[in-house]
């Protein structure tokens, strides 16, 4: 176990140069501890032969599918919602045919075992099926290895696709020689065999619940270069930092970021405001996200450790310190003081999200409402607390206009160009850790 630049060793890399299908995971950890045994893709052996599946996300209604499976004669090794998955997959569906699977009905029958949430990647033989659940919470997308002098071109065909691969993020594509072909869509099934990509089914939500993308994906998550549903995430950050800058202005003298996932927002608010983008902080590259630190002294020694005033910059100025998100406030009391120290004469935070107030039980690790700074008696003083000249927030609404008005903007495009059915989808977002709206009824 480890960081996948330190896990692999060269020689186990070779193993794999002769292989032609395969899946991974990077795993997070959410439901089940960080432990050797809760590592994906999960193999197991079926009637058919093995299958290995990999999972991103988070079972809602885990506990009461973990029992459901027990009482069925099915033993559990791990603590991972996603050996419930792979469990559920290896079971024979009603109407199967004794002498080959039915892919799609073992995918159905998960679906309606959970409705979320859940991206997968199931290899079964020579063929990958990727699933998106219904809700689509979690992102998928489908890339094509191009030859590299094809990598850039906007020409690149269909037929010169060398093969195919499946990611969470787009980002990951242009590394590996690929380019981004299309998202998997909410409730989606897709095979992917040598034969090329083929969608054989989309399962509905119930009637009347709209899709429910993670919004805080775009907020902090993913990384800017990657697209969702149809648009740059650097591009929607840089929206949110224009939106703040209509709902929260200030008196200040310069508009800098905390590096690096709020940068694209604090230009956005520059370039709303007029004010001057400035770098105020050197980052080191070399210290890990503070976010995702296990425990409370981690963060704060990280935050100690990650950052450098660059005090030429803004001695004697006011500044407008844009963040894209403040979860436990462990982070951004130390930048203050550092860029106070440093000679700052006023440090405003804008933050480029509504406050968190809920956890979150679909994938991102959020577990108490209690660690929550927006959750806490100090933030009624917030800006007092911690060492701010003001504190503002951008609004639900205001994050929900600047992530939807891409979306819209794109599906008015593929209505002009006549591009089929998909432009008329329907738009829907996550903000379940913002306003404690649950897109389905969690079970424990």
């Amino acid at each position: 176990m480890g960081l996948v630049s330190t896990a692999f060793a060269p020689e186990a890399l070779l193993k794999l140069r002769h292989g032609n299908l395969g899946i991974c995971h990077t795993r997070y950890s959410t439901t089940g501890i960080s432990e050797l045994q809760n590592c994906q893709p999960f193999v197991v052996d079926t009637l058919h032969g093995k299958i290995a599946v990999a999972h991103n996300g988070e079972l809602v209604n885990a506990e009461a599918l973990r029992k459901r499976v027990m009482r069925h004669g099915v033993g559990l090794s791990t603590s991972s919602d996603s050996e419930l998955i792979t469990q559920l997959l290896a079971l024979t569906p009603p109407m199967e045919e004794q002498d080959a699977p039915d892919w799609v009905a073992r995918i159905k029958n998960l679906m309606s075992e959970t409705p979320t949430s859940y991206s997968l990647l199931v290899m079964f033989k020579d063929v990958v099926y990727a699933v998106r659940d219904p809700y689509g919470n979690r992102p998928l997308c489908i890339g094509r290895v191009v030859p590299v002098s094809k990598l850039h071109s906007s020409v690149a065909g269909v037929e010169d696709t060398e093969g195919w691969v499946v990611s969470s993020e787009s980002c990951s594509f242009q590394s590996i020689g690929a380019k981004y072909y299309r998202e998997v869509l909410p409730g989606e099934i897709v095979q992917i065999s040598r034969n090329g990509v083929k969608s054989l089914s989309v399962v509905p939500r119930p009637e009347g619940d709209l899709p429910a993308f993670c919004i805080f994906e775009y907020v902090y998550f993913a990384r800017p270069d990657s697209i969702f549903e149809g648009q740059m995430v650097y591009t929607v950050r840089q929206r949110c930092g224009r939106q703040l800058a209509i709902e929260a202005p200030t008196d200040a003298d310069v508009v800098s970021t905390v590096p690096e996932s709020a940068t694209p927002a604090a230009l956005g608010y520059a370039q709303q405001s007029g004010l001057p983008y400035i770098e105020v902080l050197c980052k080191n590259r070399y210290v890990g996200r503070t976010f995702i630190q296990p425990n409370t002294r981690l963060r704060q020694l990280g935050v100690a450790k990650k950052f450098g005033a660059l005090t030429d910059n803004f001695a004697g100025k006011r500044v407008v310190l844009v963040d894209d998100s403040i979860v436990r406030g462990n982070t951004i009391s130390p930048i203050i003081k550092l860029l106070k120290e440093a000679g700052a004469k006023e440090v405003h935070i804008r933050v480029a999200s509504p406050p968190i107030r809920f956890p979150c039980y679909m994938g991102i690790n959020i577990p108490t409402k209690e660690e929550l700074i927006a959750n806490r008696p100090e933030f009624q003083d917030l800006a007092r607390y911690i060492g701010a000249a003001s504190v503002q927030y951008l609004t639900v609404e205001g994050l929900l206009s600047a992530v939807q008005e891409g979306i819209a903007s794109q599906q008015q495009k593929d209505q002009l160009i006549g591009s089929g059915s998909k432009s008329g989808r329907r738009v829907g977002h996550c903000t379940a850790c913002l306003t404690g709206k649950y897109p389905v009824e969690l079970e424990w």
